[in-house]
């Protein structure tokens, strides 16, 4: 699902009609109309399912605890995390670069950005995946870990896919 602020989308919004920039036809680069704009006269579609049927990856991710990669008594816990990112939008798009908020039980929380995932910015057509495997430290045996992935369609449109909050923990560690 792409994550749309209100605030950009009122910005790219015309006078006219209320929809999104459509150059071609109600304006000029300078932003002044050329004519009545059609687009009033057409019904709005929603543009966020609109959004989201287009452009959108879903994520699945699996957890597993580290131990010979972790030292309980140094307050290292290792995870690895792998992670299928499937297109399952109408158009190919590319992951450009991540977000990571990781936070473990004290609340201490690491934030992680950088370019693609594991070297890679995978182009991926509808329907197609990438799998990745990558690893996390924390300081205690439970955490959490969430996200989103910044996104670029073949046609120009930039998204987000979120990740939803998945758990960090050891075996045998209530939460």
């Amino acid at each position: 699902m792409a994550n749309v602020s209100r605030a950009n989308v009122a910005a790219q919004r015309h006078s006219c009609c209320g929809r999104r920039a459509h150059q071609a036809e109600c304006q000029t680069n300078s932003g002044a109309p050329v004519r009545p704009c059609l687009a009033a006269k057409r019904p709005i579609e929603p543009e966020i399912g609109t959004t989201m049927s287009q452009y959108e990856f879903s994520v699945s991710v699996q957890t597993r605890y580290l131990p010979e990669q972790s030292d309980p008594d140094s307050r290292q816990y290792a995870f690895a995390y792998t992670l299928t990112i499937r297109n399952t939008g109408q158009v190919a798009a590319q992951l450009i670069s991540r977000h990571w908020i990781i936070t473990d039980s004290n609340d201490h929380v690491q934030e992680v950005k950088g370019l693609g995932v594991v070297g890679h910015q995978p182009l991926l057509p509808p329907g197609e995946q990438f799998e990745y495997t990558s690893w996390a430290v924390i300081a205690t045996p439970v955490g959490t870990m969430r996200g989103e992935y910044f996104c670029v369609a073949e046609d120009g449109e930039r998204f987000e896919a979120p990740i939803a909050e998945f758990a960090l923990h050891m075996p045998r560690t209530l939460h």
